[in-house]
């Protein structure tokens, strides 16, 4: 509360009143101004990317098993360093001639799954498989779904890099 304190002077005509002013109110108000916003504010939400999974079957057949063939797929390895290796060849056929390395600048690698799928002999089965290795970052699989988004290709699988390509990689990395 608002409280006048009164002080004389000696020696002179006029009463000076000092005024002090009691702030304690006006903080609990700003207090319950700034809760109170703080409840009815929305924070914003993280973004999350939907990678569309499909279910898996429980009763598999397996005469029903498509396999994809080598020139129906590509293989991308997700390296350190924002390396980017590619192949599309199987366990024995594979060399260091044949993993052929690229990077995330500008559209290479969606002209690297254009030019993949155009060669394919079934392009209805066509495939892009993703093998982060462990040395690789979250942001390069990010761009690595942005670039299949941008190459329109909706069928693609995440999985492990395999022990003989791990062995071609790392003589290529060293």
């Amino acid at each position: 509360m608002a409280e006048v304190i009164a002080q004389e002077k000696q020696g002179s005509k006029q009463k000076k009143k000092m005024i002090r002013v009691d702030m304690t109110p006006m903080v609990d108000l700003g207090f319950l101004l700034i809760t109170f916003f703080m409840f009815t504010t929305n924070f914003t939400k993280p973004n999350v990317m939907d990678l569309g999974l499909p279910a898996k079957d429980p009763n598999p057949d397996p005469k029903n098993i498509n396999a994809i063939g080598d020139k129906n797929q590509i293989t991308f390895i997700l390296g350190k360093d924002n390396r980017v290796f590619y192949h599309q060849s199987n366990a024995t056929d594979l060399t260091t001639g044949n993993l052929k390395e690229t990077d995330f600048s500008g559209i290479k690698i969606s002209k690297i799954i254009s030019e993949a799928y155009k060669n394919a002999p079934a392009p209805k089965n066509f495939t892009v498989i993703v093998k982060p290795t462990d040395e690789a970052n979250y942001k390069n699989f990010v761009d690595m779904l942005d670039n299949l988004a941008i190459s329109k290709k909706e069928r693609y699988g995440v999985t492990d890099i395999k022990p003989w390509e791990t062995k071609i990689y790392k003589e290529l990395t060293q």
